[in-house]
C-alpha cells in the first residue's frame, strides 16, 4: 500500500466516523444520528466500526469543555455488513463537570449495539500512573504483513486498513506452531496510517482521537486469549461482547501507542482481555477490557502449555 492508498484509507475511516444528524422536529425520543456502514464489507461488522461511530454521535451532544473519560459498550447482535447504523442518544445526564450520553444503535428496527458514554471537565487533582514496560522502539519491529510473510512464505500485502499494528512478542500462529511461545500477555505498538487533520476546535480534536481509539484497540485485544491457549485464528473464530474504555489524558493516534495487554481468565467459552495504553514517551493515556466470546474449530480444545 503506497502513501496516496494510505491515506485513502485513513479519510475513508473519517468519513466514516463523522455520523450525519437526522432530522427530529421533536426531539422528545432523543437526537438521532445516521451513521455509514463500513466499506469492507465484512460480516459480521466489525465491532470497533460500530463503538467509534456511536461514540461520534455521542459526543456531537455534549457542550463545549467536557472530554470523554469512559466508554462502555456492549454488542447485542451481529451488525450487517450494508445496512447503516441509526445511531440513538440519550440525554441521560447533564451538569457543570459531567455528561453522560447512552446511544441505542439499531439497523432495521432491530438493536445491534449500546454504548454508555460519560464526558468530564478536567479539574486538578491527584495524579499518577504505572509504567511502562519496557518494549523495542516501533521502528526496530517488522510490521504485521511482514509477520505474516514470514511465517507462511507468501508476499503478503498490506492489509488496505487504515492503521498499522506491530507487535512486540509472538502472535496467535507462532504459539500454536510453538509452545513455548505460549504467554499471558501481548504488547503491540498502534498507529493511524497517515496524519489525521487537524479539527476546528481543541474538543472535536479530542473527541476524534479517541473515537480512533475505540476503533483500533479493538482488533488487537482477543489475539491475547489465543496466544495464551496456543490456538491461531486458523482454528478459532471470536467476537466482541463487551467492551471498555478509560481515557485519562489526551493524545494523537497518529503518533504510535503501545497496547500493553494481558488475559486473567477465560472460561465458559469467554476470555477477557485487560490493557493499559501508552505513549511512546511512556505516558499512560487509556485502559482498557474486553470481554469476547471465543469458539475453537477442529476438536481442539484449547489449553496450551500454561492452561
Amino acid at each position: 500500500m503506497g502513501p496516496m492508498d494510505q491515506e485513502r484509507a485513513l479519510l475513508d475511516l473519517l468519513g466514516l466516523l463523522d455520523p450525519d444528524p437526522e432530522p427530529a422536529p421533536d426531539r422528545s425520543d432523543g437526537e438521532r444520528f445516521l451513521g455509514r456502514p463500513p466499506l469492507e464489507r465484512s460480516s459480521p461488522v466489525y465491532g470497533g466500526h460500530v463503538a467509534a461511530q456511536a461514540l461520534a454521535a455521542a459526543g456531537r451532544t455534549v457542550s463545549a469543555g467536557l472530554a470523554v473519560h469512559s466508554v462502555h459498550c456492549s454488542f447485542l447482535r451481529p451488525a450487517l455488513p450494508t445496512v447503516p447504523f441509526d445511531h440513538g442518544v440519550e440525554r441521560v445526564r447533564d451538569s457543570g463537570s459531567f455528561a453522560t450520553r447512552r446511544v441505542h444503535t439499531t439497523q432495521r428496527g432491530r438493536e445491534v449495539f449500546t454504548l454508555t458514554a460519560s464526558f468530564h471537565r478536567p479539574e486538578p487533582g491527584l495524579g499518577h500512573q504505572d509504567p511502562m514496560p519496557p518494549v523495542p522502539d516501533p521502528e526496530c519491529l517488522p510490521t504485521y504483513e511482514e509477520r505474516l510473510t514470514k511465517a507462511f512464505g507468501e508476499v503478503t500485502q498490506s492489509l488496505g486498513k487504515p492503521y498499522e499494528l506491530r507487535f512486540v512478542g509472538p502472535l496467535s500462529f507462532d504459539a500454536e506452531k510453538d509452545r513455548s511461545q505460549v504467554s499471558s500477555r501481548t504488547q503491540v505498538w498502534v498507529r493511524a496510517k497517515g496524519d489525521v487533520p487537524s479539527e476546528a476546535t481543541a474538543d472535536r480534536e479530542r473527541l476524534l482521537h479517541a473515537c480512533l481509539l475505540v476503533y483500533v484497540c479493538d482488533v488487537t485485544m482477543l489475539e491475547t486469549v489465543l496466544v495464551r491457549h496456543g490456538v491461531s485464528w486458523f482454528h478459532a473464530t471470536g467476537w466482541s461482547i463487551d467492551y471498555t474504555v478509560w481515557i485519562h489524558r489526551a493524545f494523537r493516534v497518529d503518533d504510535w501507542l503501545l497496547c500493553a495487554l494481558e488475559t486473567p481468565v477465560a472460561s465458559g467459552g469467554r476470555g477477557l482481555v485487560l490493557g493499559r495504553v501508552f505513549t511512546r514517551e511512556g505516558v499512560l493515556v487509556a485502559t482498557l477490557a474486553q470481554e469476547g466470546l471465543i469458539r475453537i474449530r477442529d476438536g481442539r480444545d484449547g489449553q496450551g502449555a500454561l492452561g
